[in-house]
């Protein structure tokens, strides 16, 4: 069976999509898993093993998108997020048995519809995902491989950047930047005082993330610790190197990001902020790594609050 799933957003939307693949895959090895994923998720796409193929969404128009799709002689589609051109596109494909979240206009056009309320969030975004693997195979076992993904040569490029660098500690990372839905994190000043923190201690090398259009931002940091050992690293390298630069760190702090779904979709362990209302927060957008692995911070509005859990926070590096 030629099974198509579609999450074609952003890279953490994506690695929430992951464990209903490999589950897809792991029912039956003869089903072949075709993605259709956005550009910047393609490279994490082609290192899963349980992905047999991939479909870009480059955008055009939906007669273009559709001919893609249709020439995959795709039997059956789980859509995991929904819009009416991705819709109508799979409709245009004419594939047999289309499943997706009966949500929005655009469900009219699929032949099995999933009442999931995904609003009250019941479950996290993941588990929302997992759940509609059911609607294709009632008996399928919704457990998945934790890490989701591992390398080889992981170790190896880490030994090398290392050395580079030479660092001689175990990593605690900081990654300050933000985007996709996250809407809570603390401000550069406080990130200072906790990345001060974690110096003071003198256990670990810190290290500061960046992505490639943040350069404003890694000016700014660099500035603050300019006479400190912190390292401060570009992700210019590619989404893979950064996977298994990061696999290998002792702790990623970040707030609720895409790089934080890729630091737990590799195993390492994870100090993450979310916002405090139902939409933003643990509840629904916790990664899927292992839970112990996982440390949750909900920011309050308040500057009150936000200020006792500050406290905690630092308290929470100190025993790192």
């Amino acid at each position: 069976m030629n099974i198509l799933v579609v999450r074609n957003d952003k890279l953490g939307d994506f690695i929430t999509a992951l464990p209903a693949i490999y589950v897809l895959k792991k029912y039956n090895q003869n089903n072949k898993i075709i993605v259709l994923v956005a550009p910047l998720n393609k490279a994490i796409a082609m290192e899963c093993d349980f992905i047999d193929d991939i479909i870009v969404d480059d955008e055009k128009s939906v007669w273009s998108l559709a001919k893609k799709i249709k020439d995959k002689k795709i039997d059956t589609s789980i859509t995991l997020f929904s819009n009416t051109r991705i819709a109508i596109a799979q409709f245009l494909a004419r594939i047999p048995k289309r499943i997706a979240p009966a949500t929005k206009i655009a469900q009219i056009f699929y032949t099995n519809r999933v009442k999931q309320r995904r609003s009250q969030v019941e479950m996290a975004e993941f588990e929302y995902n997992l759940e509609l693997t059911k609607e294709l195979f009632k008996d399928i076992n919704l457990e998945y491989r934790k890490p989701l993904l591992e390398f080889e040569d992981s170790k190896n490029i880490y030994d090398v950047f290392c050395k580079k660098n030479k660092i001689e500690k175990e990593i605690v990372a900081f990654h300050v930047g933000f985007g996709g839905s996250s809407d809570a994190n603390w401000n550069l000043d406080e990130y200072e005082i906790l990345i001060k923190e974690v110096l003071r201690e003198d256990k670990y090398q810190v290290l500061m993330t960046f992505g490639p259009d943040e350069q404003d931002l890694y000016e700014n940091m660099r500035n603050r610790f300019k006479d400190s050992s912190v390292i401060f690293y570009n992700s210019v390298d590619g989404i893979i190197y950064f996977c298994k630069l990061i696999s290998n760190f002792k702790l990623f702090v970040s707030t609720s990001t895409g790089t934080y779904h890729l630091a737990s979709m590799v195993g390492t362990p994870t100090m993450t902020f979310f916002g405090s209302s139902l939409f933003a927060s643990s509840k629904r957008w916790k990664s899927i790594g292992e839970d112990s692995k996982q440390k949750h911070f909900m920011i309050p509005v308040s500057v009150e609050s936000r200020s006792k859990l500050f406290e905690d926070v630092k308290r929470n590096l100190e025993m790192v």
